[in-house]
């Protein structure tokens, strides 16, 4: 990455209603403690178009909120022009990665796909995605904001080290 320009980040779940809209608040809170604001531009987006227009799911909103993270997006789906807009697209699990893949309108442009799986460190190895916790119970929420926390930690560790 170029340190002179701004990054941008585009995280990627199913609905953006828990997964990418989390991973978000995290990264700019993370971004934002580091005095780097200037430098980062977030956003998140589903590649389902259901739940466009809706708020983050309550639950996520109040597992984030507990720990001082204000989830405020509203979900959208992803767009053609998001291929171009930003430089790394992070997507939680294999079944974003491939209807990314497939909307990627060229090779470069599906070079900018990653899994967020990719930036977990030693708590969360061996992990493979982000499982989605709509379906689940307060724990689930909490496990996937530890994996983002982590994740995202590491995703901003490699980009200032130019590793990505």
């Amino acid at each position: 990455m170029n340190s002179s320009k701004i990054t941008r980040l585009l995280f990627v779940c199913l609905g953006n209603i828990c997964r990418s809209p989390a991973a978000q608040t995290i990264m700019e809170s993370i971004i934002t403690k580091q005095g780097l604001t200037n430098a980062f531009e977030c956003d998140s987006a589903g590649t389902y178009a259901g739940h466009t227009g809706e708020k983050a799911d309550p639950r996520m909103r109040h597992a984030a909120s507990r720990r001082g993270l204000d989830i405020t997006h509203r979900a959208r789906a992803v767009r053609s022009g998001d291929f171009d807009n930003f430089d790394l697209i992070i997507a939680m699990d294999d079944s974003n990665y491939d209807r990314l893949y497939r909307l990627a309108p060229s090779i470069e442009a599906a070079d900018k796909i990653h899994r967020m799986c990719e930036f977990f460190g030693d708590r969360f190895a061996g992990r493979d995605y982000v499982p989605d916790p709509y379906y689940e119970g307060q724990e689930g929420f909490e496990l996937v904001l530890d994996m983002l926390e982590e994740g995202c930690e590491n995703l901003l560790g490699r980009i200032l080290k130019q590793e990505i």
